[in-house]
């Protein structure tokens, strides 16, 4: 078999990633509301779960 490297393919154009914006103080307010929410949410939600399934069996009880 026979390979030609004289006339090959061209190889291709480097790719390069945009540069990601920087955060400013904006963004690292609203990513700090972001995780505090989530941690609330964290410690709320199981409870407010349970209240949930407490007034639905108390709904089919009655």
């Amino acid at each position: 078999m026979f390979v030609d490297f004289q006339n090959g393919w061209p190889p291709p154009e480097r790719w390069e990633a945009e540069p990601k914006p920087l955060p400013n103080q904006r963004r690292e307010s609203i990513a700090a509301w972001i995780i505090g929410f989530n941690l609330v949410m964290l410690l709320v939600g199981p409870l407010a779960g349970v209240t949930l399934f407490d007034a639905i069996i108390a709904a089919l009880r009655h």
